[in-house]
């Protein structure tokens, strides 16, 4: 509703009219949820609030109705008393209705533009909606100018919640909470779940999944609805790195029309998933979105459909696509946020995430400092000792150039520190056992390393990323082929898709699928063409008879990397088996690359 009440840009025809004036903004708190649970009878009943409550308050009150907007209305006053006294006669009305539609109000008082059609515009709606937005379900918050008019000639009572800053407001808000007189106070109640003390938020990703909403109309789906909650919130448990709200608290908001900013305060997470099932004869549909729970922020949705003839099959398949797919939103999510915070104030976790989003544009010695320092803020932070490790593997994988012997020694090092420290995480696991298979030739342990990653959590990309890689280098190219697509599967817009393809096409190599090679390949240097990448493409075109196109590749490569030699490859592209290398450097020869 607040995008209808906030107008920027206007662009006046005549004189433009202003004047001070009280604004009330208001919503119904759930509306898209009852909107999508009974659309007919939520349309009835916000139709029945506005003919027999709103409007017949405004009129008492003095109050001009300026626009509605399906979940809400505005409402101008020229009095902030009487803009006020409306707001309690409201909410007051609203708490005495046995089966109520729950409102948020925020009141301002500002200047505002008037446009002939009586519309109005300006800082002074702005604020009101903002301070909806802010409001608990049930409750009124009201500016300081607004709290200088009424103090003292209102019935009711006040809250100072002090000066904050809201979205779109260049200079901080004063913003009380108001309540009727007699009503009691947040300091006076501790069992009301609307004024309960928020929980504090976790050092590292929050996320509470909701029942889904069974839209069938028919109850013997509603055991398909929870299963599939109870299998995402399994799978998520899984991941070391997210707090996951457990079952029993989350299946407490089954059956109510909940308010995500709420949900947010009374479990203490930052993120919340919720979604609905749908059935239709003997086909279903599951939808899914992921929202920060403090700005009401969508931050992913999508929608899955399958047949019912197998419902427990389909229960695994939406379970690890929700899942796969959601993980690196709240990582993006995550790295935004820690990009936010200064320098001074950042912990372990914000230095992992920094570290993060460097290493995934490449600048590997940058983000290897960052982790340095998260390990050394947290000795036990097994994944940041993993990630300094894998920035010195992926730098000698997209050179094409060997690390130096202290640098290899280094990065085995960190991943044996990190396998110690961090075992029984799957993200380590796997970036470690990777690191060790590739640049410390440790093929059997590596091997066992991502296989247990995977079977510790079978919904992470990266564990299936790496085990593609490792089973590759062990002469395991259906495994990798395997690997490489389950990673694709469990994440299609991962960045390390790109790696996944490269890995793809060394694998077809050593299967003599040299076309199905060039292929993978092919799209890998659509994207990024190093030295990895193009190495793969080469070697496929060479066996496939490309030869006029793997020179080509080959004159590419030198003028990215002119310091690249064949005698690279034994390390740029590690293989336990002896004819694959051979095989490889032959062809890396034929495309005239030198060395």
């Amino acid at each position: 509703m607040r995008q209808g009440f906030e107008k920027g840009n206007l662009l006046a025809n005549g004189p433009v009219q202003r004047r001070l004036a009280a604004i009330l903004a208001a919503d119904v708190v759930g509306f898209s949820s009852l909107m999508e649970r009974d659309e007919d009878g939520t349309y009835v009943r916000i139709g029945q609030l506005r003919r027999e409550l709103i409007e017949p308050r405004l009129s008492e009150h003095q109050g001009r109705l300026i626009k509605t907007t399906g979940d809400g209305f505005l409402a101008e006053f020229s009095s902030p008393i009487a803009a006020l006294r409306c707001a309690i006669a409201i909410q007051d009305a609203l708490n005495n209705d046995p089966d109520p539609l729950r409102m948020r109000i925020g009141l301002n008082l500002g200047d505002v533009i008037v446009e002939d059609s009586g519309d109005v515009f300006g800082e002074g709606v702005n604020v009101a909606a903002r301070l909806e937005a802010l409001c608990e379900p049930g409750g009124i918050l009201i500016s300081g100018k607004i709290h200088s008019e009424v103090e003292g000639k209102v019935e009711a009572a006040f809250e100072d919640r002090g000066e904050q800053q809201v979205k779109n407001i260049s200079r901080p808000v004063r913003i009380y909470a108001v309540w009727a007189a007699g009503t009691k106070t947040p300091a006076a109640t501790a069992t009301s779940n609307e004024v309960k003390k928020p929980l504090q938020l976790p050092d590292k990703p929050s996320i509470a999944v909701l029942p889904f909403q069974n839209m069938s109309g028919d109850p013997d789906q509603e055991y398909f609805a929870d299963g599939m909650v109870e299998d995402i919130i399994t799978a998520l448990s899984r991941f070391k790195s997210l707090f996951v709200i457990a079952r029993n608290s989350s299946f407490t908001y089954k059956g109510n029309a909940v308010d995500i900013k709420q949900v947010g305060r009374e479990l203490g997470v930052r993120y919340v998933l919720e979604g609905s099932v749908r059935k239709s004869g003997s086909r279903v549909r599951i939808t899914a979105q992921l929202i920060e729970a403090a700005t009401n922020r969508h931050l992913w949705a999508d929608k899955f459909d399958g047949a019912l003839e197998d419902v427990f099959d389909l229960q695994d398949q939406v379970t690890a696509s929700v899942v796969g797919l959601i993980a690196p939103r709240l990582e993006q999510a995550e790295i935004e946020r820690a990009r936010q915070k200064p320098t001074e104030s950042l912990d372990s976790y914000d230095f992992f995430l920094r570290g993060t989003a460097l290493s995934n544009r490449r600048g590997f010695a940058e983000a290897r400092q960052f982790f340095t320092k998260a390990y050394e803020r947290d000795p036990e932070y097994g994944p940041a000792y993993a990630m300094a490790a894998a920035t010195l593997m992926f730098e000698q994988g997209v050179s094409g150039v060997p690390l130096t012997a202290e640098q290899r020694a280094e990065a085995i090092r960190l991943a044996h520190v990190a396998f110690r420290v961090g075992g029984d995480d799957a993200f380590t696991l796997a970036l470690s056992g990777h690191t060790l298979t590739y640049l410390g030739s440790e093929y059997d342990r590596g091997a066992s390393m991502v296989d247990q990653a995977v079977a510790l959590n079978p919904n992470l990309a990266i564990a299936w990323y790496c085990r593609g890689w490792v089973t590759m280098m062990c002469g395991e190219a259906e495994r990798a082929i395997e690997s490489f697509d389950r990673m694709i599967r469990l994440s299609p817009l991962d960045p390390l898709r790109v790696r996944a393809w490269n890995g793809s096409s060394f694998a077809f190599f050593s299967l003599g699928r040299y076309e199905e090679g060039c292929a993978s390949a092919a799209k890998s240097i659509q994207v990024i063409g190093d030295a990895h990448t193009l190495g793969a493409y080469i070697v496929n075109a060479v066996r496939a008879g490309r030869i006029v196109e793997a020179r080509e590749a080959a004159a590419r490569l030198l003028r990215s990397r002119p310091d690249f030699r064949v005698t690279h490859a034994e390390e740029a592209f590690p293989t336990r088996s002896s004819d694959m290398r051979d095989q490889m450097i032959t062809a890396l020869r034929e495309a005239g690359l030198p060395g």
